[in-house]
């Protein structure tokens, strides 16, 4: 089989831990070139892939000499660079999230559309075995309908995860536009859309820098949602989880009650209202302590293999999205927002 020729742009923590280790064990690609505006990460990767290395991505698109890009930049560049990937006649990976407003999302759509090329966006919290076992037994009907639900989404911020430590790009507004609901808040609101089968109506949040210095973009947010289906719930988003990390949920439902990712060893745990308890050990659910494959890079190359549309695609990244930017405006108006 033809190896599918992969570029990364940017080689932050997120490429340095997730996408190029992920490519690399994939019998199915080759990575050929990097680009980052410090020279010297890209040309790290170049040296030990036998790639290409680049400070400007433009030049690494002109070039050629690829089928699929890893955009894995500041939130700002995700909209400008994957449409000119997309243009580049490349499939396209971006990172979450996968654009600052819904004009741009709706770009890249059009762009992919456009050159006949995939765009998928980085939501790995569906791909997660426990998120997809809690779905196998939701679909059953056993737990009958959800009713309420809390999903958190807590670790202790950029500074002890990215590359640049303090001094990252997260906590610079003109290059993320948004803090912890960026970075954390749209993964949920993804993972929640999806693990119901359900879409959010209306929006009402409270979100604020509590703690972080020098940065005056969101470190803390509390987001109460209202579903399609009449559910409610709250999305929690913290970047102040000084000590270990919340990335569980609860879903109340008619007959009992659903833990996902709560206790480390049952990732699964199901209460029904007769007393019965059943417990799923299916894998951990990946954290910045403890990284886990992320499944993503494995479901973008199998698309492009068999050519089939991604499932996590950019219209699922855009209503993602708008959840999210509607949370700010609930803030911004201190008022309810109707999706």
């Amino acid at each position: 089989m033809t190896k599918v020729r992969v570029a990364v742009i940017g080689c932050g923590s997120i490429a340095e831990r997730r996408h190029i280790p992920e490519y690399a064990e994939h019998p199915n690609v080759e990575l050929v070139a990097f680009a980052d505006p410090i020279i010297e990460r890209a040309e790290g990767y170049a040296k030990r892939f036998d790639a290409k290395a680049y400070s400007d991505y433009k030049e690494l698109l002109a070039a050629g000499g690829f089928d699929a890009v890893s955009v894995c930049t500041p939130n700002i560049f995700h909209a400008e660079m994957s449409i000119a990937a997309a243009n580049a006649g490349a499939h396209v990976l971006v990172e979450k999230p996968m654009a600052v407003s819904e004009e741009e999302a709706q770009a890249m759509i059009d762009a992919a559309k456009k050159n006949n090329v995939y765009l998928m966006v980085g939501h790995n919290q569906r791909l997660m075995p426990p998120h997809v076992k809690a779905k196998e037994v939701l679909q059953t009907g056993k737990l009958g309908r959800v009713l309420t639900f809390r999903t958190a989404f807590s670790h202790g911020g950029p500074e002890f995860w990215s590359i640049d430590g303090k001094e990252s790009w997260f906590f610079r507004k003109n290059e993320a536009i948004m803090g912890a609901m960026g970075d954390l808040g749209v993964h949920k609101s993804d993972m929640i859309r999806w693990l119901l089968d359900d879409e959010v109506v209306d929006v009402s949040a409270f979100i604020g820098t509590l703690d972080k210095k020098d940065t005056d973009v969101d470190d803390n947010a509390i987001c109460l949602l209202r579903m399609k289906s009449g559910a409610i719930g709250t999305l929690v988003a913290s970047w102040t989880a000084y000590r270990g990390e919340d990335n569980g949920t609860y879903l109340w439902c008619e007959n009992g009650i659903m833990k996902i990712g709560t206790d480390p060893d049952d990732q699964v745990i199901v209460e029904l209202r007769d007393g019965t308890v059943e417990k799923y050990r299916v894998g951990a659910i990946s954290t910045n302590d403890k990284q886990e494959v992320s499944g993503v890079v494995d479901a973008f190359i199998e698309s492009i293999v068999t050519n089939t549309p991604p499932s996590i695609s950019g219209e699922e990244g855009k209503k993602s999205l708008s959840v999210i930017l509607s949370a700010f405006q609930s803030q911004a108006d201190n008022k309810t927002i109707s999706l």
